[in-house]
């Protein structure tokens, strides 16, 4: 009963107008406590694997080539993610701490956003840095310099600040006059927008614009550099070629599966998916948020030998 009278009272407006909150997942409200496990282990797991995968890369001299600095990009990029969501998530499931300030609300949303759109950019810019090293190699680290580096991680955080900055300032200036509870686990973009009292067509369009933009214009981008990748393989004159070569982009195509499928899978559930159970879709939102920070580590500590290596020698307790 008490979850009901809060729930009456922000649906109401409540006596806050910049206080939300956050439902969970609904319907499962009863599971929270049993929902909280696996979500509590993939924190831990993402805590645990990126900042190895972080330790390791600025420890071992041998590592600092521009594929591991942007397997590092990527790192970073999962523990913010990771970081931004699931604690609010356990503080729901825990301690049932559902209210959240509309200014954290948007915050939350725009880091989630814009370093979900950074990830994207990353491993496109992986998608490259495989391209450079099979189809051009001799000049691979003439043209992988670390000053180009520097310069893609800087152009892949101002394309996602420049699209995503604009989303929260739109919000705050919506009316939000009846219901301020939020059916998520966390502040996403179209999750508050539902909630306001007013016209939202140009949230709405903006919204799919910058998702079909940056998704787009990525895998766009990566798939091109996969077919030219291809080429270069299939033209090696032996089949121990093929497969070294090919071999060095088994992980990053992991990873491209681990982060595009789920977005894929939510973005059809969500358009098309009406019959789909609300909690369905919640569940889902916030797989793809926490598999690939959860899985990236994991797959590239398998895949990479060099990695592997090191991290075992970490885990002995072994020097370099």
């Amino acid at each position: 009963m008490p979850l009901q009278d809060n729930l009456s009272g922000y649906n109401s407006g409540g006596s806050d107008p910049s206080l939300f909150f956050l439902s969970g997942i609904p319907g499962l409200e009863a599971m929270h406590l049993w929902i909280s496990i696996p979500f509590c282990s993939v924190f831990a797991v993402a805590l645990l694997g990126n900042c190895t995968i972080l330790y390791v890369i600025k420890t071992e001299p041998s590592l600092h080539k521009p594929m591991y600095y942007f397997l590092a990009m990527l790192a970073v990029i999962d523990l913010v993610v990771s970081a931004t969501t699931i604690p609010k998530s356990l503080s729901i499931f825990w301690l049932n701490s559902r209210e959240i300030n509309f200014t954290a609300c948007l915050v939350q949303m725009f880091f989630i956003h814009t370093f979900l759109s950074m990830e994207t950019a990353v491993l496109l810019a992986m998608a490259f840095d495989r391209y450079v090293a099979i189809c051009n190699p001799l000049r691979y680290t003439t043209i992988l310099t670390n000053s180009m580096i520097a310069k893609i991680g800087l152009v892949a955080f101002a394309r996602s600040f420049l699209l995503v900055v604009p989303l929260p300032f739109l919000l705050r200036r919506m009316p939000f006059c009846q219901s301020h509870v939020i059916s998520h686990c966390f502040c996403e973009h179209m999750a508050v927008v539902t909630l306001a009292c007013a016209d939202t067509r140009f949230n709405n369009i903006y919204g799919i614009f910058v998702t079909l933009f940056i998704v787009g214009l990525d895998l766009t981008f990566i798939t091109v550099s996969y077919v030219k990748i291809l080429r270069t393989v299939f033209s090696l004159a032996s089949k121990e070629q093929q497969l070294k070569a090919f071999g060095t982009c088994i992980s990053h195509l992991c990873a491209i599966l681990i982060f595009y499928t789920p977005v894929v899978l939510f973005a059809i559930i969500y358009r098309f998916g009406h019959q789909v159970a609300p909690h369905i879709h919640i569940l889902l939102a916030n797989f793809y948020l926490l598999f690939p920070p959860m899985m990236n580590p994991i797959v590239y500590g398998v895949e990479t030998k060099e990695i592997r290596y090191r991290v075992h020698l970490l885990f002995q307790g072994k020097s370099f």
